[in-house]
């Protein structure tokens, strides 16, 4: 698969991995686990300790498989908790229990360099996640961006599209967020009507107006 090859390019052929950190249950972000794991080796996958029955039944509903019109793997996770330590050698990887968008949503967190990885609570910049999906909560996801808020990061890795950095611009991305959370909050937890409606597999809403995305993609060759 893609992802087998892309990581390889990466770390290249001769090594291996040691854990895979799963951000949620999520088809886009756990379907994959199982192969990726298998083809390196068995590496040991690691998830909230909520969803670790769901992925042992391969459970296609509240992972959303059934959206992409497939099924789910059964994988063996180990538990992941609050506060879970990964030593990358050269820095540390603490696990920041993140939910909202569903709620087994972790981020993983880079301390030395302050990088945190989020997940699909943060899609992008400019995308705000969805919690009217199973197991979402927008109380819990307006308490995950306030912890998000709290660990002052200089660079945020989202699910998808480039990272965002500087502490400036991530105070600025992480009130847009919030701000509107908590609008919807207010708003019986519904998200604006004039708002498009999320495509099928979408786990993230799309603004209108659109909010400004500052961040651009760049190619592996670009400085």
């Amino acid at each position: 698969m893609l992802q087998v090859e892309r990581i390889t390019g990466h770390i290249g052929e001769d090594s291996t991995i040691d854990n895979i950190l799963l951000t949620s249950r999520r088809y886009p972000f756990a379907g994959a686990a199982k192969y990726i794991s298998e083809s390196f080796s068995d590496a040991p996958i690691h998830i909230h300790s909520d969803a670790i029955s769901v992925m042992e039944t391969g459970d296609f509903y509240s992972t959303w498989a059934n959206r992409y019109d497939s099924d789910m793997p059964s994988t063996n996770c180990k538990p992941l908790s609050q506060g879970d330590n990964f030593d990358l050698g050269d820095g540390n990887i603490v696990a920041i229990s993140l939910p909202g968008h569903c709620p087994d949503g972790m981020g993983f967190f880079e301390q030395e360099r302050g990088i945190l990885v989020t997940g699909a609570i943060l899609p992008r910049a400019d995308n705000p996640t969805r919690w009217d999906m199973p197991g979402g909560s927008l109380p819990e996801l307006i308490t995950s961006f306030k912890t998000i808020y709290d660990l002052t990061p200089n660079s945020i890795v989202p699910a998808r599209g480039p990272a965002i950095k500087g502490q400036e611009r991530i105070e600025e991305v992480l009130n847009q967020h919030l701000n509107f959370f908590e609008e919807c909050e207010e708003n019986s937890g519904q998200s604006p009507r004039s708002w498009p409606r999320p495509a099928r597999t979408a786990y993230f809403l799309v603004s209108d107006p659109p909010w400004p995305l500052q961040e651009k993609e760049t190619s592996n060759g670009s400085k």
